[in-house]
C-alpha cells in the first residue's frame, strides 16, 4: 500500500519558539523543534510539560451536574443506600467500575457491580440491568462509560424508583436523559475545559468531587490512577491536557507499586519485569482486560482489578489470559472470511466503503476485524453479525481524519441503535434495512470524504541526520512521554542511507534488519514487513527512511535503534 509522507511545517512563531528553546535549553535544534511543534514557548514551559503536576488538574465542580451527583451520592452513603457500580463490558467501562468500586468500599459496604452481558443485553444500559438494580435493593446506580443516550431507560428506571448519575465521554444526542445527574464534558451546556476525557476519566472526576466534598486527602484518590491510565491508554483518547498528567502519573504509580489485579496480568502478559509503558498497556494489558468482555464476561475483568487476594488473581489473569488466546483465534477466523467475502465482490475495487456482514462471526471480534480491515484497504469500515431475532450488529472504524459518526448519523433512520465518536462506532439494524445502508453509507462518504483522507498518511516530525539521533536525543523524547493522540510519538526521516555491513531480510524474509549509514554515522534497527527491500540495499542503492527512534537491549548490551515504519527507494 502507498504511504504519503507529510513533513510537519513550522509556523514562524513556532520556528521562532524552536530556536529559542535550543539556545537557552542547550539541545540540539531537532529537540527545540520537536518542543516547538508541541505549543511549548518558553523553558518555563518546557520544564512543566516535562514534569506535569497533579495541582494542574481541572476543579471537578466546573462540570455540568457535578454538585447534584456528589449531593446524591452523600445522601445514599449516608442514608446506607445499596448502591450499583455499572458500566461496559470494554476497558474503558471496567476500569471505570473497578475505580469507582475500589474507591466507593472504603466509604460504604452496601455496594455492588454490575457489567451487561455484550451478547445478550448489549451495549450501553440494558432494562436487565435497571431491573437487576431494583430486585438488589439498589435505588442509586452510577453508570459508567455509557448512559448518555439512555432516554427511555433513564424514564423507565426513574418509573421503578432507580436513581442513576451518568458519568459518560460519548458524543450526546439531541435529548439529554433525566437522570439525577448526567456528567459528560462534551454536553453542549457543560463548561468543563477539557473535553477528552474517558469514560473512566469522567468517573475519576466523580470520585475527585466527592472527595474533596468529604474532605478526604488526595492521596486516596490518586492511588487508583493506575486503572485511568490503563483507560487512557486503551481508549485511544488524546494524552494531551488532563489525560497526558493522569496518564503520566497513573504509570509511574502503576510501575511503582501495581494493585495485585494488575501484578497478575503484567505477570501472564509476560512483562512483569519490566518497566510498563504506554505501548504495555495498549499490545499488552489492554487487549487481555478487553478479551473478557469480548469471549466471556467483562465482570470477570472486573473481578481480577479489585482483588486483594494474589493466588485468587492470578487464576483470573490465566482465565483472561486464556480467553485473550480465543480472542485471537476468532479475529484471525473473522478477518479471512471477510477479506475473502471483499475479494468475492466484483465492486470492491471502486468503493470508498467496506461494509461486511456474516452471522456466524463473533460479536466480540468484529471491531478489532473492522481495524484489520481498515488496515488493509484503508477505507471506513463496518463489520457486522448476527444479533436477537432479526437484528444485526457491529462495530465501526475510521481512517486519517474522516468522521465516521457523522457518516452513521446521516443514516439514523435505518439504525435501531447506534453510538460512539468520530473515529469509532457502534451500530444495529434490521438485517433487511442492510442493503439501503450500504448504499446510503457508501454515498456519503464517497460525497464527504477527500481524496488526501484515502490514503495512509505518515506525519514527520522532523527531517534529521542520523548524528542527531544520539542518547541525549532520546533522553528528551522520554521526557515527552507517555505519548499517544495530540502527543504522538517523534517520527523521523533520515534521506539517502545506504547498507552499511549487514542489512539482510529475517524471518523467512517478512521483516528486515538494518544496518544502515549515511557514510558518516551506522545505526541498526528493525522495518517490519520490508523484507523486500533488502536486496535493493544490498546492491549498494539508498533508500529514505521514516522511523521512531527506540532502545535496544540484547544479550546485555543496551544501544539506540531505528524502528522503521516505511522505506522508500532511491534508484
Amino acid at each position: 500500500m502507498n504511504i504519503n509522507w507529510k513533513i510537519r511545517e513550522l509556523t514562524a512563531e513556532e520556528q521562532a519558539a524552536a530556536e529559542r528553546l535550543s539556545a537557552e535549553l542547550e539541545i540540539s535544534s531537532v529537540a527545540g523543534r520537536i518542543l516547538a511543534e508541541r505549543g511549548i514557548r518558553t523553558a518555563a514551559e518546557a520544564r512543566a510539560y516535562i514534569r506535569p503536576s497533579l495541582d494542574s488538574l481541572h476543579d471537578p465542580f466546573l462540570m455540568r451536574d457535578m454538585g447534584k451527583a456528589v449531593d446524591r451520592l452523600c445522601r445514599a452513603i449516608d442514608n446506607h443506600e445499596r448502591i450499583m457500580v455499572y458500566g461496559d463490558y470494554d476497558v474503558d467501562g471496567t476500569t471505570a467500575v473497578a475505580l469507582m468500586y475500589s474507591f466507593l468500599r472504603t466509604q460504604t459496604d452496601n455496594l455492588i457491580y454490575y457489567i451487561p452481558d455484550r451478547y445478550t443485553e448489549g451495549y450501553g444500559i440494558s432494562t436487565k440491568g435497571i431491573d437487576t438494580a431494583k430486585e438488589k435493593g439498589c435505588t442509586l446506580v452510577i453508570a459508567l462509560d455509557c448512559g448518555i443516550k439512555a432516554v427511555e431507560k433513564m424514564d423507565y428506571a426513574d418509573s421503578i424508583g432507580v436513581d442513576f448519575i451518568i458519568c459518560d465521554h460519548h458524543t450526546p444526542g439531541d435529548i439529554i436523559p433525566r437522570a439525577v445527574a448526567v456528567l459528560n464534558m462534551k454536553r453542549a451546556d457543560c463548561l468543563y475545559p477539557f473535553k477528552e476525557l474517558s469514560g473512566c476519566g469522567v468517573g475519576f472526576k466523580l470520585v475527585q468531587a466527592y472527595a474533596q466534598r468529604r474532605g478526604i486527602a488526595m492521596q486516596e484518590v490518586y492511588r487508583l490512577l493506575p486503572l485511568l491510565a490503563m483507560s487512557i491508554a486503551s481508549d485511544i483518547v488524546p494524552v494531551t491536557g488532563e489525560n497526558r498528567i493522569l496518564a503520566f502519573y497513573g504509570l509511574r504509580a502503576l510501575n511503582a507499586q501495581p494493585s495485585v489485579g494488575i501484578q497478575a496480568i503484567m505477570k501472564v502478559a509476560g512483562i512483569e519485569d519490566k518497566v510498563i509503558t504506554i505501548n504495555d498497556l495498549v499490545y499488552k494489558i489492554g487487549p487481555r482486560i478487553n478479551a473478557a468482555g469480548r469471549i466471556k464476561s467483562g465482570a470477570e475483568a472486573v473481578r481480577l482489578l479489585i482483588t486483594d487476594d494474589a493466588e485468587a488473581a492470578l487464576r483470573f489473569a490465566q482465565d483472561i489470559d486464556s480467553y485473550n488466546q480465543d480472542r485471537r483465534d476468532y479475529d484471525s477466523k473473522t478477518t479471512d472470511e471477510a477479506l475473502e467475502q471483499l475479494q468475492k465482490d466484483p465492486l470492491n475495487a471502486g468503493k470508498h466503503t467496506t461494509v461486511v456482514y456474516s452471522p456466524e462471526w463473533h460479536k466480540g471480534v468484529v471491531g478489532i476485524a473492522a481495524s484489520r480491515l481498515t488496515e488493509t484497504y484503508y477505507r471506513p469500515t463496518i463489520v457486522l453479525t448476527a444479533g436477537e431475532d432479526d437484528i444485526i450488529s457491529g462495530s465501526a472504524r475510521s481512517v486519517s481524519d474522516f468522521d465516521i459518526y457523522t457518516a452513521i448519523d446521516s443514516c439514523r433512520d435505518l439504525l435501531t441503535n447506534f453510538g460512539g465518536h468520530k473515529f469509532a462506532a457502534g451500530l444495529s439494524m434490521h438485517l433487511k434495512d442492510l442493503p439501503e445502508f450500504k448504499q446510503r453509507f457508501e454515498a456519503y462518504v464517497a460525497a464527504h470524504i477527500t481524496p488526501e483522507q484515502q490514503v495512509p498518511t505518515l506525519e514527520i516530525e522532523a527531517e534529521v541526520e542520523l548524528s542527531d539521533m544520539n542518547w541525549k536525543m532520546y533522553k528528551i523524547l522520554q521526557c515527552l512521554e507517555p505519548f499517544g493522540p495530540g502527543n504522538e510519538r517523534p517520527l523521523f526521516l533520515c534521506r539517502n542511507l545506504i547498507n552499511n555491513r549487514n542489512t539482510r531480510a529475517v524471518s523467512d524474509g517478512r521483516h528486515l534488519h538494518l544496518d544502515l549509514t549515511d557514510r558518516m554515522v551506522a545505526m541498526d534497527g528493525i522495518a517490519f514487513g520490508l523484507g523486500e527491500m533488502a536486496n535493493h540495499l544490498q546492491n549498494g542503492h539508498s533508500v529514505d527512511v521514516c522511523f521512531y527512534l527506540e532502545e535496544n537491549s540484547y544479550r546485555g548490551r543496551t544501544t539506540l535503534q531505528m524502528n522503521a515504519q516505511d522505506i522508500k527507494k532511491n534508484e
